[in-house]
């Protein structure tokens, strides 16, 4: 049985990222870390609802699987 292939996510590291979770959740927020699972560790998120309002958050961990979109907010070099 072969490993997982980690994700390709080392460029977004320390970059904003929108990211689209089941449910209809939208989280924005500073990749700190991510591993095989595509867990994701963001700092300053903000979780944006519906009708506009945002919602500070902090750091949190997203659970690889409830991650329908990754979209990175700045330039990638």
């Amino acid at each position: 049985m072969s490993k997982p292939a980690t994700p390709e996510l080392k460029k977004y590291m320390d970059k904003r990222l929108f990211v689209q979770l089941n449910g209809s959740r939208k989280v924005i927020g500073i990749l700190r870390g991510y591993d095989v699972f595509l867990n994701l560790v963001l700092d300053d998120a903000v979780e944006e609802k519906a009708a506009g309002e945002r919602v500070r958050i902090g750091t949190i961990v997203i659970r690889g699987n409830s991650v329908v979109m990754m979209e990175v907010l700045e330039r990638v070099s």
